[in-house]
């Protein structure tokens, strides 16, 4: 092995290293695969954010038919005691005594308080 064979030996490394050194530098840097990450992390989060917000709005939908459907149950119930109670009247007017009351169900009491049953 004569100068020539380390000398193109020694290039061949030197080549090899700068070749090494220009693809690290041309490879993206953990700092910014780090930032791409946390972008993907926020694209996910805010795409999971905006589903909850969606379910949330159809909870406030669903929310505001329940509270009309009790309101128009509430209705109900105070005009069937207002009309009882008219009935009732209207018998002992004609002279009649009206049957006995049926007990309120305890379950029922607490709902009932507020219309002044």
């Amino acid at each position: 092995m004569g100068v020539d064979t380390w000398v193109q030996a020694g290039m061949a490394v030197v080549a090899a290293v700068g070749g090494v050194v220009s693809a690290r530098s041309a490879r993206r840097t953990k700092r910014q695969e780090k930032r791409d990450d946390f972008t993907e992390i926020k694209t996910a989060l805010n795409e999971r954010i905006d589903d909850l917000k969606e379910d949330i709005a159809g909870q406030q939908v669903q929310i505001t038919g329940q509270q009309e459907q009790i309101t128009g149950q509430g209705a109900a119930i105070s005009w069937l005691v207002v009309d009882r109670r008219s009935l009732v009247g209207y018998i002992r007017k004609s002279g009649l005594e009206p049957p006995m009351p049926r007990p309120i169900p305890e379950r029922a009491r607490p709902y009932l308080d507020s219309i002044d049953v």
